[in-house]
């Protein structure tokens, strides 16, 4: 990727040009299925849209980031499109720019580009979630495979996953931070076994994971090892800023839009309560969107992500509590219930449930506020009992 200022007839012709693939393609409808999102993200990859900013040689287009911000400020004007791609887009495509070898580089990053292929992360496990380092999925070497055993649970999309990017620990001897490393796993590997977990919404997002004997080539180790939790800590922040500045190359406000159409609804738009509540996640989300452009600027300037992401993943779930409190007022049981004769939850119930995750997806709210009071605001850390402490020789709740 180069950097060469464009000048503003360049801009505007590849605005033109972003805005003419998206009329075209971008169909009406705030969710999109998966197979949709492909088709999509496939048609935007042979018109030399998809992956700006990525090296041609790996399937990306070789653009600035200039063309990137122009691109999100397009999209924002449409129907999202690819939103069932932040995690293998948003996550593990950055993850294998930055930590992976050339070979993988030249295996994977042309596919998941194009979505010919989609990518999941598995961190999470029964004792191990806000705690990611109290992990116990073990991966231990045999020739030139590594064997997989253990278990992962709030795996997104791992059931329509065909890869994986997932945590092991390599090395018990080792403190719990250290003596894991990071590898790229094939969903469909025997061994794995993914069981779907039942939403109240009637969907099927989220999966528990299972390995049992799961042979991983040695190739696909990611990054150093021993050293993945260094790996893991830079795709946390890829996955704070994946999820705090979704749709940030404009200013927007998608609750808000929520809100307003179940105020009309209600036939409660003139209300002044109503229309002071309103105001009030307009605004809540147009800051959230400077803060997330604010962060994209700075990734395209060079920067890695650091900790100031968790500001914008922080105060997104501060607007969904909020938002959730409002839709009560405003829809009352609606907010909430519906007909199951009309099929799925709409974008209010779905909303108005989905809150409640938002201050746990990407680490909870009190991990967040630890994360800034820590490294933004330099308070003192929280005292450590397990520091030093070999993991084998550690006390945990989970221990199977």
């Amino acid at each position: 990727m180069t950097d060469t200022k464009l000048s503003a007839e360049q801009g505007e012709a590849f605005a033109v040009r972003c805005r003419a693939f998206l009329t075209e393609h971008a169909k009406p409808g705030r969710r999109s299925s998966i197979p949709a999102a492909k088709e999509f993200q496939g048609k935007l990859a042979d018109a030399g849209l998809a992956g700006l900013t990525f090296p041609k040689q790996y399937g990306g287009a070789g653009l600035t980031s200039e063309h990137e911000r122009i691109w999100r400020s397009a999209a924002a004007e449409f129907p999202p499109m690819t939103s069932a791609f932040i995690i293998s887009h948003g996550m593990c495509l950055p993850m294998l720019n930055e930590f992976g070898t050339d070979d993988q580089k030249q295996r994977f990053l042309a596919d998941n580009i194009a979505a010919r292929t989609m990518w999941c992360q598995m961190f999470s496990e029964p004792g191990a979630g806000s705690d990611v380092a109290s992990l116990q999925t073990k991966a231990e070497r045999d020739g030139d495979e590594w064997i997989l055993n253990g278990q992962k649970v709030w795996t997104t999309l791992a059931h329509e996953s065909d890869y994986g990017i997932l945590i092991a620990r390599t090395d018990p001897e080792q403190t719990k931070h250290a003596g894991i490393s990071m590898f790229i796993l094939d969903m469909r590997a025997p061994g794995v076994e993914i069981r779907p977990i039942h939403q109240i919404d009637g969907g099927r997002h989220f999966n528990e994971v299972f390995f049992t004997d799961v042979r991983i080539p040695v190739d696909n180790l990611v990054g150093e090892y021993n050293n993945g939790w260094r790996q893991a800590t830079a795709m946390l922040m890829y996955e704070r800023v994946a999820i705090g500045s979704a749709g940030s190359g404009a200013v927007s406000q998608p609750m808000y839009d929520v809100l307003l159409a179940a105020a009309r609804s209600a036939g409660r738009v003139d209300d002044p309560v109503v229309r002071d509540q309103l105001m009030e996640i307009y605004s809540m989300e147009t800051t959230k969107s400077l803060v997330a452009m604010r962060t994209r600027a700075e990734m395209k300037a060079g920067k890695a992500p650091g900790p100031g992401g968790s500001l914008g993943k922080l105060y997104g779930s501060v607007i969904s509590w909020r938002f959730r409190e409002i839709a009560m007022e405003i829809a009352g049981a609606g907010s909430q219930a519906w007909d199951p004769t009309n099929g799925r939850a709409g974008d209010l119930q779905t909303t108005v449930i989905g809150s409640f995750s938002s201050s746990i997806a990407g680490g909870t709210d009190e991990i967040q506020r630890n994360i800034i009071g820590d490294r933004v605001l330099g308070l003192p850390r929280d005292i450590s009992v397990d520091s030093g402490v070999p993991f084998k020789d550690l006390k945990l709740a989970a221990t199977r």
